[in-house]
Parts: C-alpha cells; sequence; structure tokens
C-alpha cells in the first residue's frame, strides 16, 4: 500500500543561484496551491544559500546566490536573465567604464547597487552576513511570504570558490582565478582544471543553518550546481554532519539532464573533479546515506531513466520524472515527486 505523504511543517533547501532560486519557487507555489502533497501555505521553508561566489568589486559586498534567491522570491528579479534587478539601468556601469576603471565586464545595475551599498555599509558597522540579509530580506519576503520563508547564508565567514585554468605565461602553466571571473569574464569557455574553496576549511555554518537542518520535515538538494553551488555548503564544516544526522529525508533533484546541464557550467567543474557529466553519476557522487553519503532519493529527468539501475545499485531510491523547470506548475510538479520519493522511504 503507498505511504502517505508526510505533513510539511518545514523545508530546507540548500541552494545556489538560478536554478535554485527558481525551484524554491515553484515549491512555493505548490505549497500554496495544493500541488505539493503534505504541505500548505503555512509550511515553513529554510533556503541555506551557497556564498562562495559572492565577492568584493568597487568597494562593494556582492552576494550574487543570497541577492538571486532574494530577488526571485521578492518578485524583483529579472526573468530575462534569471538574475538582477528587473527594469534595470546602467548608469553607473556606463559611468565606471568611462573612466576606464576595471573590471569593465562584471557590472552592476543601478537599482542592484543599493543593494550592495546597503550590504556594504551594515557589514562595515560590525553587522554579520545573516544579520545583513535578514534586514534585506524584510524588504523581499516578509511583504509576500510573512514569516514562512527564511534566507539563510551557508556560513557568515569569508568563502570564495577559485578556478584553475591553463596559462601558458605562467611559470606553473595554470593560473587561478575568482569563480566570477572564471564564469562571467570567460564564460566557462576554458576547461577548469581545478575548483579552490578558499576560506572553507576554516569556516563555520552560518547561525540557523544547523538547526535548521537538524529540525526539518524535510532536506531537499534543487537542480543547482553540484559542484561550487550545493557542494560548497555541505563543504562547510559541520553541515555534510548535519544532513547526515538529520532524522528528516534527504532528496536530490538532477541538475543534469541528458548528458548536460541545464543552465550554469557544471559539466566543467565536474569534468575538473573527475565526475562524469551524468545525472547517475552526480547521484552517486553525493552518495547514499547509508553509504556514508548525504542522500536517500535521487530524481532524474525522464529522459535519464537508464540511470535509475545505477543509482539503486549506489543504495538510492531514484525516479524517473520530468525536470524542466517550464513553468511554475511545471516546477511544483518537480517539488510534488522530490515529497513523493521520500515518503516511498517511509512505507
Amino acid at each position: 500500500m503507498p505511504s502517505s505523504p508526510p505533513t510539511l511543517r518545514r523545508i530546507t533547501v540548500l541552494s545556489g543561484g538560478v536554478g535554485g532560486a527558481r525551484f524554491i519557487q515553484g515549491l512555493l507555489h505548490g505549497l500554496r496551491s495544493g500541488l505539493v502533497p503534505g504541505g500548505s501555505p503555512d509550511t515553513e521553508v529554510t533556503v541555506v544559500a551557497n556564498t562562495a561566489d559572492d565577492w568584493w568589486i568597487h568597494g562593494l559586498k556582492v552576494c550574487p546566490d543570497l541577492d538571486t534567491v532574494m530577488y526571485t522570491l521578492g518578485d524583483g528579479i529579472d526573468v530575462e536573465r534569471g538574475w538582477g534587478r528587473r527594469d534595470e539601468t546602467w548608469s553607473a556601469r556606463t559611468e565606471l567604464e568611462a573612466y576606464g576603471v576595471e573590471p569593465t565586464w562584471f557590472g552592476l545595475g543601478d537599482r542592484d547597487i543599493a543593494t550592495h551599498l546597503v550590504r556594504t555599509q551594515m557589514l562595515e558597522a560590525g553587522f554579520s552576513l545573516s544579520q545583513v540579509t535578514a534586514a534585506l530580506c524584510r524588504r523581499w519576503l516578509s511583504p509576500l511570504h510573512g514569516d514562512t520563508v527564511t534566507l539563510l547564508p551557508m556560513s557568515d565567514d569569508r568563502v570564495e570558490t577559485h578556478i584553475a585554468v591553463a596559462d601558458p605565461d605562467s611559470p606553473s602553466g595554470r593560473s587561478v582565478i575568482h569563480f566570477q571571473e572564471y564564469w562571467v569574464r570567460l564564460r566557462a569557455a576554458v576547461p577548469a582544471e581545478a575548483v579552490l574553496v578558499v576560506g572553507q576549511d576554516a569556516a563555520t555554518p552560518a547561525p540557523g543553518v544547523l538547526e535548521a537542518i537538524a529540525g526539518t520535515d524535510l532536506v531537499i538538494l534543487p537542480p543547482s550546481n553540484p559542484v561550487v553551488s550545493v557542494g560548497t555548503i555541505l563543504g562547510v564544516p559541520g553541515i555534510r554532519d548535519a544532513v547526515r544526522a538529520t532524522p528528516a529525508p534527504v532528496v536530490g533533484l538532477s541538475p543534469i539532464v541528458g548528458a548536460s546541464h541545464v543552465h550554469g557550467m557544471a559539466a566543467q567543474v565536474l569534468t575538473s573533479i573527475g565526475v562524469e557529466v551524468s545525472a547517475g553519476a552526480v547521484g552517486a557522487h553525493f552518495g547514499a546515506r547509508s553509504e556514508g553519503g548525504v542522500l536517500d532519493g535521487w530524481l532524474v529527468d525522464s529522459r535519464d531513466a537508464d540511470q535509475l539501475a545505477r543509482l539503486e545499485a549506489a543504495g538510492l531510491r531514484a525516479q524517473a520524472v520530468p525536470l524542466m523547470m517550464s513553468d511554475p506548475d511545471a516546477t511544483a510538479a518537480m517539488a510534488a515527486a522530490a515529497v513523493a520519493l521520500a515518503s516511498a522511504g517511509r512505507a
């Protein structure tokens, strides 16, 4: 007999930027419309966001993944780009370029700059990144979601992802550049030879992160980059152990569909760590909790159904369902499938 869905009072999501934000948006739609079994409009959703993409530019602290989640859930995102503010203007960027101020390849929109100014001023006044994020979210999340959605940085400590790339002009034959330079300036068009997460070993989880994982009814790894988004969150000391120890089921959704990423540069960074670019390989990379990994279940796209036997052999419950986030209902259906897969483990 099929198991009934658990009552979802709390859900915790470990999220990157664009893919994670769109999934959470669909999850919230599903909770409010009744499309996600066991959930309700009162279900509390805590998002633990990657902050290893953060960097300082023009004296401002920029947190791309935190802001993408915040703007998306606050209905202020530029939907076409998937990042930044809607109805953005670029006067400051134009003036900086006229002065010849580098880097010219990374542009901040005028509306977006206001967010970074507030964040930087608060940080310099002694507030933590968690406190700053909570203050920013009072504008963006509270009006639409009340107290049901909480956005947390993975850590208040400075953690930065750097990418090693080939450089024939360097004595070592390679250079190490910030993730943003690899992604924005180079557009991930050259192979990533290694991923280096600076400061991660000394970082601690931000306040509330471990409690959210321990006290939740479901942990979801959305279709975010498995190496430089979800991977960096899990790499903060204490977070992986908390995911392994939580009594809640842990279910992930593959960001790889049909042997390629849907968005971003997952293929490049997976290759750099020696993981095959496939839905099955990414699930196996995260691993089953029964085998020391972090997952109980793993969803793959319908076109990757041939990966199910491999995943089940690795100790994972697995199912193939449509994983393209084409509209809110389709994304809510993905969230519902994650809940169903979690429920299957409680049968």
